[in-house]
């Protein structure tokens, strides 16, 4: 888990805003990241339908629907 510090500071006008030092900044985009990466990987389990094609037939595929 991380560790935040944050600091709540009030603009001119009024709205209440959230001041986090840079790495823990970093840190909780990082966390984030990490997760999304886990959501999609979950997702596209549930999507495999099992097949496959070797990585040679993808790129002629690709090469053919660029120059076509």
């Amino acid at each position: 888990m991380i560790q935040v510090h944050p600091q709540f500071i009030t603009d001119t006008v009024g709205k209440k805003l959230v001041v986090l030092p840079l790495d823990e900044f970093d840190a909780m985009i990082e966390e984030l990241e990490d997760l999304e990466d886990v959501r999609l990987y979950d997702e596209a389990k549930r999507e495999d339908d099992g097949s496959r094609i070797s990585l040679a037939d993808y790129s002629n595929q690709r090469k053919a629907r660029k120059n076509g």
